[in-house]
């Protein structure tokens, strides 16, 4: 199984990031956690991209705050899918948000909601099980607890209704 790598512009991004690291350990995905600037450390982030795929890494997660453009210089440097979160830090993560989103033609980058960790797990893990039929029946096992968890609820509520 390919690897995800889960890379913060801070350390300080990892309350946000470890949702997404749980996520991936919970469908058993290879994760592999790092920090590396765009700003500060680009050629790191620029060499890590670079050898990701021969290294294993079948889908690289990105998390930045405010500039954000982490997951853009990575997108620039690999063909590997990369995923962006926006993370909260200013501007409630619109500078964020916008910064990951707004990529030239050619350098795409999936973007989830400011902090949605969990969704970038869960959409690295849809692009690896296009190619592992384990991974595909663990996210339809998902799918269907999700269905599951919701008619129960409703049925809870209709109870609670019915004594009104």
């Amino acid at each position: 199984m390919k690897k995800v790598a889960v890379i913060m512009g801070s350390d300080s991004d990892f309350p946000v990031v470890k949702d997404c690291i749980a996520e991936l350990k919970k469908y058993g995905v290879p994760v592999e956690a790092k920090v590396m600037s765009a700003h500060r450390t680009p050629g790191l982030a620029a060499e890590f991209a670079s050898k990701a795929k021969a290294e294993g890494f079948g889908v690289i997660i990105c998390a930045a705050g405010m500039a954000a453009h982490l997951a853009g210089v990575i997108a620039g440097h690999t063909t590997l899918p990369v995923i962006g979160i926006p993370i909260r830090s200013s501007f409630e993560g619109l500078d964020a948000l916008l910064a990951t989103v707004q990529m030239p033609s050619g350098i795409p980058v999936a973007t989830v909601a400011v902090n949605g960790a969990k969704n970038a797990a869960v959409l690295a893990v849809q692009m690896l099980a296009l190619f592992d039929e384990e991974l595909s029946a663990k996210l339809e096992k998902s799918k269907k607890d999700m269905i599951d968890g919701v008619i129960a609820k409703n049925e809870k509520l209709q109870k609670m209704v019915d004594e009104l």
